[in-house]
């Protein structure tokens, strides 16, 4: 996720842009950069110094002109073209007349790049968002006034964005729009904002409105005006902000990790975008493995640790059923340890969030070492396990802060699910017309984990009633066990309370003996080709005196005869349950938390990344 910044009517407007950029840091990002403009003459500078860029961008900007009165800021997480000075925003068009800065992600740059180089237009950087760029110098180039510019480029692209343009030939104004990534407008006297977030304008606006999905609106100093995607005037609606400047980084939310419990959608949307190409084969954005190669893959190995080892047992799942391949899921700490085989023909797969994980990072040397052609599966571009990796596939999820992961765990099982169906197109072990039902049914999901997310109350009761409980057990079979794991970590990590994640069918081989009246059983519930055996199962544990909380899909109406607690979540492909049924689980284990008292984004003795063995 990136950051965006704008100001139009400002005497100081690099100071304004420059402590708004430091306020949005939390978001995480890799480069920076601010145009500023005055009467006829764009100026830019741009950093890649990782999360010492806006520091950097301080130091770049000491030639910058004082009498501008308007420019924009962003700072950006990588997502197509690597961290450098180059890809950073900024970018301007062929004539260097106008300046563009977005947040998201352009399903079809490509296509529309192509069409523009074949017109003569000149790309200076690998990203989607240059392509921007162009489209709006293509509208000036008709004779569109800036507003109606921008919104022609907007009919014309797929995907999420909020992008921000300016043109030295009108100094004085900044043209906005979004579609899906967050955009508000600030307004003081003599003086319009723009943000991505509130925290970067928070001390300097006094009344906040929103820009909803397909609004431009256009800045000037004595304020602005906005219009649908038909060009239809609208009125945008004005946020009521009563946070500190603390809580405004939060989102208006008590801690960050409820915040990025509601930033999933936008973690699985993203993470799915811009992978399909006009022939309807998945692509990835680093895979230096040509194909050739994955269909000669005979056997993948999957290396991971705590909440990406549960992501990669769910990807086990996948694989297998849909490549057909063998797959194995290795704790990577132990990986290296066991003296492990790679034959010829072998994947490696390494997952990790801040692609930082010593162990993740150990367990692909070992097996780069041993043959094994290597792809990593991450959230931050050009970590330590990118570099390492013959491939990479990034999860787009954001920047993570609070300790326990959420989010990442909803991009990682949506981006290995897609390379599991990648593997499946180049094998030939699914028909194309099953393969598009699936990358339809992973679509479905954003809107799905949003449906889920806005049962929340429900959560909260069960959490309420349950919260004097010492011991808890989640169970779950196929890609409902390690779900159940899943859940069991993060119930763990923030409550302190004991609790284990079990395959459902295990029960009678040692965990029973601990069940007793007081003890919580969690299960996951909403596969109906397994529904049967679960519920023999949730009696084992009913008739033992637990308590039983059961995750069911809406239209199950057989498991309540053996729960106590009914949790419900729409109905998916069982395949892609993981990223809806692990919802309430996380919810749960933050009520909970919170009713104990617990510091939900700093639990004790953990720390957000592991970097020693």
């Amino acid at each position: 996720m990136c950051g965006i910044i704008g100001v139009v009517g400002d005497a100081d407007p690099l100071t304004t842009l420059l402590a708004g950029l430091t306020r949005l840091e939390y978001r995480g990002y890799d480069s920076a950069g601010v145009a500023l403009v005055r009467p006829g003459e764009m100026w830019r500078a741009r950093t890649a110094e990782g999360t010492e860029s806006v520091s950097a961008l301080k130091l770049a900007c000491a030639d910058a002109p004082t009498d501008a009165r308007s420019g924009i800021g962003h700072t950006r997480w990588a997502t197509h073209g690597a961290p450098e000075a180059v890809n950073a925003h900024p970018h301007v068009d062929c004539s260097g007349t106008v300046a563009i800065i977005h947040n998201g992600i352009i399903e079809n740059h490509r296509e529309l790049a192509d069409d523009l180089r074949a017109r003569g237009h000149v790309f200076t950087s690998v990203t989607d968002s240059e392509v921007l760029a162009h489209l709006v110098e293509e509208g000036r180039r008709a004779g569109l006034e800036l507003l109606e510019a921008l919104r022609a480029t907007i009919q014309a692209v797929r995907g999420a964005f909020a992008v921000a343009v300016m043109d030295a030939t009108e100094p004085d104004v900044i043209v906005a729009a979004r579609r899906v990534s967050p955009l508000v407008v600030g307004v003081a006297p003599g003086v319009t904002y723009l943000a991505s977030d509130v925290p970067a304008i928070l001390d300097r606006a006094r009344v906040f409105y929103a820009v909803n999905d397909d609004e431009i609106v256009r800045l000037a100093p004595e304020g602005f005006r906005a219009v649908d995607l038909d060009g239809a005037p609208v009125r945008l609606r004005q946020l009521s902000i009563d946070w500190d400047l603390e809580t405004a980084e939060k989102g208006g939310h008590d801690d960050f990790m409820i915040k990025e419990i509601l930033e999933e959608p936008g973690a699985v949307r993203a993470t799915l975008l811009d992978r399909r190409r006009l022939d309807g084969t998945i692509a990835f954005d680093e895979m230096r493995v040509d194909d050739d190669e994955l269909r000669a893959v005979r056997r993948v190995v999957l290396v991971a640790a705590g909440t990406s080892h549960h992501a990669a047992q769910v990807a086990k799942y996948a694989i297998e059923r849909w490549a057909r391949l063998s797959v194995e899921v290795d704790i990577a700490s132990e990986y290296r340890y066991r003296d492990p085989i790679v034959e010829i023909g072998t994947l490696v797969i390494g997952v990790s969030q801040s692609g930082e994980t010593i162990d993740t990072i150990q367990a692909v040397r070992e097996a780069h070492g041993r043959g094994a052609r290597v792809v990593a599966v991450t959230n931050v571009v050009d970590s330590s396990l990118a570099r390492e990796a013959d491939a990479v596939v990034y999860t787009r999820a954001g920047l993570e802060i609070s300790v326990a992961s959420t989010k990442a765990f909803v991009a990682q099982v949506a981006a290995l699910e897609l390379l599991a169906l990648r593997l499946a197109q180049l094998r030939g072990t699914l028909e194309p017309d099953e393969v598009d039902a699936l990358v339809r049914g992973l679509g479905a999901l954003p809107a799905l984990v949003e449906r889920t997310l806005a049962r929340r109350a429900q959560v909260e009761e069960v959490a309420t009633a349950l919260v004097g409980a010492r011991d808890f057990f989640f169970l779950g079979r196929h890609v409902g066990f390690p779900t159940a794991l899943e859940g069991a970590l993060k119930f763990k990590e923030i409550t302190y309370r004991h609790a284990e994640g079990y395959p459902a069918g295990e029960l009678k081989h040692g965990p029973l003996a601990l069940i007793e009246p007081g003890v919580v059983v969690v299960a996951i519930a909403t596969d109906p080709t397994l529904r049967e055996k679960l519920l023999s199962n949730l009696a084992e544990v009913k008739a033992r005196g637990a308590t039983v909380v059961a995750i069911v899909s809406d239209d199950d109406e057989v498991t309540e005869a053996v729960a106590d607690y009914l949790v419900r979540v729409p109905v998916t492909e069982p395949m892609f349950t993981p990223v809806v049924d692990v919802i309430p689980l996380q919810l749960l284990a933050y009520a909970t938390a919170r009713l104990l008292g617990r510091n939900v984004d700093r639990p004790r003795n953990l720390a957000k990344t592991v970097t020693v063995e």
